[in-house]
């Protein structure tokens, strides 16, 4: 197989995290959002929680990002 290929087979599979911190944040979202309108009064305690929720993913989104992007420019 050929190296440039192999390069771009593996960025590809590594944006498939992205695709993953979106469905992430999607679903904490929906979650939060069902349990806020079934208890409203418990809703602004779990805010902490939804915040933290939502860096994590992202966070693991711009890494497959990062690492997609040093498979490309920097190997």
């Amino acid at each position: 197989m050929d190296p440039i290929a192999a390069k771009y087979i593996g960025a590809g599979i590594a944006c498939i995290g992205m695709g993953g911190a979106g469905v992430g944040v999607g679903t904490i979202f929906g979650q939060y959002l069902a349990a806020a309108l079934r208890n409203p009064s418990a809703a602004q305690g779990q805010f902490g929680n939804l915040i933290f929720g939502f860096a994590v993913t992202e966070a693991l989104g711009i890494f497959s990002l990062l690492i997609a992007l040093l498979l490309l420019f920097a190997l």
